[in-house]
């Protein structure tokens, strides 16, 4: 089995850390590897399901296949999400993906997916909407790791992201309001840094400082992560200026001298 998929196993129980959520069923150089993830799917109409992927030998190269059970959805709708799981696996590019499919799921209203087609529309437009979203956090212990999981989700969620080091330490998010969201909770619930005892500990200090749709001129790279140091005020104002966003500057800067 490859390197990559024994990695992402390693990651899913970090981030799956709950009672319950994440178990290894099996694992085998000749079958490869099957994991469990238990989550709750829907933003209005929360569903409990039971997702089983199988890695084969050769993933990512080759997509997972994919079972899904829940007590509260008949086989059909069982089926019926498992058949686009895999249509989106197989479109997915060959890296590890199991993460961003259960993280798409979880977003998706199972139970009332027929809706009328303006309806839809509209739910699809509001999702696909330009955010930004600036986050303030206390510290950086452990830079490499941090900085290393911060870069893999802004890729995996399209995210187009500025982490600006210094006091105060900014992360810029552009992307869709829903991608936004899930590297929040990521931040949140992944043991990101090290404490003071040099424990793994997850991030609990990081707020918000506003999220917002984005302005027509602000600049939009590619996903990923770009770093920069920030050693004084100029620098900062400076960094904020270089993509176009001093009006959202000044409207954070209250938040950063309280």
């Amino acid at each position: 089995m490859s390197e990559a998929a024994l990695e992402e196993v390693s990651v899913l129980s970090s981030i799956y850390c709950g009672e319950g959520e994440y178990q290894l069923i099996q694992q085998s150089a000749d079958n490869g590897l099957v994991v469990q993830i238990r989550t709750a799917v829907g933003e209005v109409r929360r569903v409990e399901v039971s997702l089983l992927f199988h890695l084969p030998p050769l993933y990512p190269v080759c997509p997972p296949d994919i079972s899904v059970s829940s007590p509260l959805l008949s086989r059909e709708q069982c089926q019926n999400i498992r058949q686009k799981l895999l249509e989106q696996a197989a479109a997915l590019p060959q890296e590890p993906m199991v993460h961003q499919l259960v993280a798409c799921l979880q977003s998706r209203e199972v139970i009332e997916e027929e809706k009328g087609g303006e309806e839809e529309e509209q739910v699809k437009e509001r999702e696909e909407e330009e955010w930004t979203a600036v986050l303030l956090l206390d510290h950086i212990r452990s830079r490499s790791r941090y900085i290393k999981l911060l870069e893999r989700w802004t890729q995996q969620l399209h995210l187009t992201g500025t982490l600006l080091l210094g006091r105060p330490i900014l992360v810029i998010l552009q992307g869709t309001r829903p991608d936004i969201k899930e590297f929040c909770r990521l931040l949140r619930t992944v043991k990101v840094d090290v404490d003071s005892s040099g424990r793994k500990c997850k991030e609990r200090m990081m707020k918000i400082l506003c999220e917002t749709p984005s302005s027509s001129s602000s600049k939009h790279g590619p996903p990923g992560l770009t770093v920069k140091e920030n050693q004084s005020v100029s620098e900062l104002t400076a960094a904020f200026q270089e993509i176009n966003m001093t009006e959202l500057y000044q409207q954070i800067l209250p938040l950063l001298t309280d």
